[in-house]
């Protein structure tokens, strides 16, 4: 079975940029799964504690496995390789993946929550989420991403390509 998921990229240690890029790579080059479409990068202010700024983005996979869990591990275990410890909630990090949507299913264990449990709040989920999956239905909701966001304060939410120097 063919499944579509919608996941976030994030970074803010080390060349984050580069690293949301060689993330995406990985995920394109995994058996099973294909990046079909990738947003513009974003610099957004940190949520949590003092820290830098952070790179982010959002992909769109499409993956031949049934179950978002396996994804998930799969994100999780990507995290790791490139160098992810998981020491402060919500502090700086080199990578994080989190797995926003999959297929229209709602998921609610102690190990995932789909869809993401805070995605319709953060601009910086929903702000290159809505550049690649404008009419995808939050299924919670029952409404569109592009809905989503429009109902959002977005200024804190910069495209890379806006900056000058």
């Amino acid at each position: 079975m063919v499944s579509q998921a919608a996941i976030a990229l994030g970074s803010n240690l080390g060349d984050s940029r580069r690293t949301l890029q060689e993330a995406l790579e990985v995920c394109d080059r995994q058996p099973g799964i294909s990046v079909v479409a990738a947003s513009s990068q974003y610099r957004t202010a940190p949520v949590g504690p003092p820290q830098p700024d952070y790179a982010n983005s959002c992909a769109l996979l499409q993956v031949d496995r049934d179950s978002p869990e396996a994804l998930l591990d799969w994100l999780l275990e990507v995290e790791r390789r490139f160098g992810r410890v998981r020491e402060q909630v919500w502090g700086p990090r080199t990578l994080d993946l989190d797995l926003l949507l999959f297929d229209e299913r709602i998921v609610e264990t102690s190990h995932l929550q789909l869809p993401h449990p805070r995605m319709a709040e953060r601009a910086f989920v929903l702000v290159p989420l809505a550049e690649i999956a404008p009419h995808w239905i939050e299924p919670l909701s029952g409404r569109t991403i592009a809905e989503l966001v429009a109902g959002i304060d977005t200024s804190g939410v910069r495209p890379f390509s806006a900056e000058v120097g």
